[in-house]
């Protein structure tokens, strides 16, 4: 299967807190397909990417999904307020 298809089937990024399909083709368009792909990845420089694949620099709010993205990817136990895509407002990632 070419990764053009793979680009248009469902994978395991909406199993995470906020992604839903359309955050999944935000991922999808900067090289990210599965929730693997998240892991060791810096949320700033994910967002970044994303608004220069689309030209403009989107709300904010994209960048606190990334954040509780890699977050989800990176752990197996999870803080309940941390899968909230609000709880990385003020926040960084990884977490000083």
């Amino acid at each position: 299967m070419t990764k053009k298809k793979d680009q248009n089937i469902a994978g395991d990024l909406q199993k995470i807190p906020g992604i839903g399909a359309n955050m999944e083709t935000h991922l999808k368009n900067i090289g990210i397909y599965c929730i693997a792909d998240l892991k060791g990845k810096d949320p700033n420089e994910l967002y970044q990417k994303d608004c220069l694949y689309k030209g403009f620099q989107d709300d904010r709010c994209v960048l606190y999904v990334f954040r509780c993205a890699v977050y989800y990817a990176e752990h197996e136990s999870h803080d309940p307020e941390k899968l909230k895509w609000w709880y990385w407002k003020d926040k960084e990632y990884p977490e000083e």
